[in-house]
């Protein structure tokens, strides 16, 4: 099967399927790994923390490199683990169907699953808004980065798995960054290695999206795409991590509703810096809204992927 279609076959299972609950996922055996290996890390700090994303990035790419090369259908199935699209979805769904019910304490407990953020005492146009920021940024970490590498590995080398390799060492940095990268006492030194390196790897991938195809999606959905590209070029940077904001200011604009704001972490109130303007108050629509952009930036990127492999083998 031809490169292109290898990749589509993978991103059209993740749209059909979601992610594999009964089967063996790498993402979970990567968290496994990371678990156990902060128990004999941890306690060497800084330099334990270089270890640890050494170590898990390069058995991610290793493994899936290993065992892609044999079995065309085994890396076509890592694909398709790679991707988060309809995951995403459905966890923006489930809260949008429980708000609908008006079972705030439901609401709530659902979306501690998905944030880090306090929401014990959230209130419906809060929980609205945390799930559309988490939606956001997470264009970029569970569907166009790992869709970014992957063509990458594969231009450079597609008669190989590089692709697919790529993209699971890239799934791989970004699950040391959700589970050790954080500011708090206990992860600032053994975490900072693998906060910082997924900062690299998101850098390109965060301002292709926010540039290019959220605008575009929202204009394929009648969205305001000019005000898409305004607020991102004004308030991409509003945010303590340098790519959260590229996705999140283009969602933000073309939606025409603010993000940021007070938000409390652990039990203290954090005023994080405004994303957008504040054209209207969130409503429970926006959550399907905001869905229908994940799905079109990701169907975009994945067109454009698609569109480079052929123009490639044209040559």
């Amino acid at each position: 099967m031809r490169v292109e279609n290898i990749i589509l076959t993978g991103f059209i299972l993740d749209l059909i399927f979601g992610d594999p609950r009964s089967l063996l996922h790498p993402v979970v055996v990567i968290g496994n790994v990371i678990t156990f290996l902060e128990k004999i890390l941890y306690r060497y700090k800084k330099i334990g923390g270089v270890i640890l994303n050494l170590i898990v990035v390069g058995l991610a790419f290793g493994i899936t490199y290993l065992v892609s090369s044999y079995l065309e259908i085994v890396e076509i199935y890592l694909i398709y683990t790679i991707f988060a699209t309809r995951s995403l979805a459905l966890e923006g769904i489930k809260v949008f169907k429980i708000l609908e019910k008006k079972d705030m304490r439901l609401a709530r407990q659902e979306l501690s699953y998905l944030v880090s953020r306090d929401t014990n005492y959230m209130q419906e146009k809060d929980i609205v808004r945390s799930v559309m920021e988490t939606i956001s940024e997470n264009i970029v970490d569970g569907i166009i980065s790992p869709m970014f590498f992957m063509a990458v590995g594969y231009l450079i080398a597609p008669l190989t798995p590089l692709g697919v390799a790529l993209a699971m060492g890239y799934k791989a940095i970004n699950t040391l960054d959700s589970m050790v990268g954080y500011k708090n006492e206990k992860y600032k030194d053994y975490g900072w290695f693998s906060a910082r390196v997924d900062d690299f790897a998101n850098f390109i991938p965060a301002r292709l999206t926010g540039v290019l195809l959220v605008p575009v999606s929202a204009m394929f959905f009648g969205y305001d795409f000019k005000n898409s590209w305004k607020v991102f070029f004004r308030d991409r940077a509003n945010h303590a991590s340098p790519n959260s904001a590229q996705s999140e200011s283009s969602v933000a604009g073309a939606l025409g509703v603010q993000f940021g704001g007070a938000t409390s972490y652990f039990g203290n109130l954090k005023a994080k810096p405004t994303i957008g303007d504040k054209k209207k108050e969130f409503e429970l629509k926006d959550i399907k809204k905001n869905i229908k952009l994940m799905y079109g930036s990701s169907i975009l990127g994945m067109g454009l992927v698609y569109a480079i492999f052929i123009l490639k083998g044209l040559n």
